[in-house]
């Protein structure tokens, strides 16, 4: 497998914010690595750690957006600016679904600068999601990734959606 991500739109603060994420890619990569030097299974704590601060974030967007309805976690957490960065399509949004599509992750960018593998970044992608899952969570709502760069997909297809 072979995964393309290059950004579409490259304007001098699109780079500078893509810069930024890339840095806590770079991080939680380094801190994964160190663990499993040291003998850790990054499996046993990276996504728990993660969903927490997921958690942690998608309580305070309630908060912000004063809802559980998805609306409010398009307007609080998918603005325009993370549109351009991720260069996002917002496919539909309703109170009970959120379906957008990721043309460009700086996360992934950021551990392919790492030299890490394929497989590496699939399962770094995986852990880093457990973020997103926290925040539907908090919105009553599950996640479904059914295409991630990370995977080799074209785009990173993002589903959250009210549980029944």
């Amino acid at each position: 497998m072979s995964i393309t991500n290059e950004p579409k739109y490259k304007n001098v603060l699109l780079q500078a914010i893509r810069a930024q994420l890339e840095h806590r890619a770079t991080w939680m990569y380094l801190l994964c690595d160190e663990a499993r030097k040291k003998g850790l299974d990054p499996k046993e704590f990276a996504p728990q750690a993660i969903k927490r601060c997921g958690l942690f974030q998608g309580s305070d967007l309630c908060k912000q957006a004063g809802t559980k309805s998805l609306k409010g976690l398009k307007k609080t957490l998918f603005t325009l600016p993370a549109q351009l960065v991720f260069e996002m399509d917002i496919k539909s949004c309703s109170d009970d679904n959120l379906d957008i599509d990721f043309h460009y992750c700086p996360l992934v960018k950021a551990w392919q600068k790492q030299g890490c593998s394929d497989e590496e970044i699939s399962q770094l992608c995986d852990f880093a999601m457990c973020g997103d899952r926290g925040i539907a969570e908090s919105f009553g709502c599950h996640l479904e990734l059914n295409k991630t760069i990370a995977n080799g997909d074209n785009i990173c297809e993002i589903r959250f959606k009210r549980n029944k």
